[in-house]
């Protein structure tokens, strides 16, 4: 088992080093969007500490996200206030282990996924980034 857990952690961080920044953005989006959904399930299934760990692990992300933008562009500030109204949507529903608040910031973080994944397919060809190297 562990040389498989290895194997894996190993082909991981192979597509981390070798992807763009747009496939990377795509992987945060990912990561987010497994760990809400696992944070829903935890408080469903009464887990409170994975629960925890989970939207912890989110929040974390979305920092992250927050990290990355490129201030020089106009799009850059809404996603920042979008970020940090996500961030403090979390916040709640970690206080109050809601995971009404999580499916609604995970609704809005699949579109806002599938529309970073339409946009990467035309940024292939050329053009602005709004997130830095």
């Amino acid at each position: 088992m562990d040389s498989t857990k290895n194997a894996y952690n190993q082909y991981l961080r192979t597509a981390v080093f070798t992807a763009t920044k747009e496939k990377l953005l795509l992987m945060l989006y990912d990561g987010l969007v497994n760990a809400l959904k696992q944070a829903i399930q935890a408080i469903e299934g009464k887990n409170i500490p994975k629960a925890h760990v989970n939207l912890m692990k989110s929040q974390e992300i979305i920092t992250e996200l927050m990290g990355t933008l490129n201030m020089e562009y106009e799009i850059s500030d809404n996603l920042y206030q979008l970020y940090d109204y996500y961030k403090r949507r979390l916040i709640a529903a970690n206080f109050r282990k809601d995971p009404a608040i999580i499916e609604e910031v995970l609704g809005m973080v699949v579109k806002l996924r599938s529309a970073w994944a339409a946009a990467e397919k035309q940024l292939r060809t050329g053009g602005d980034h709004a997130y830095e190297a």
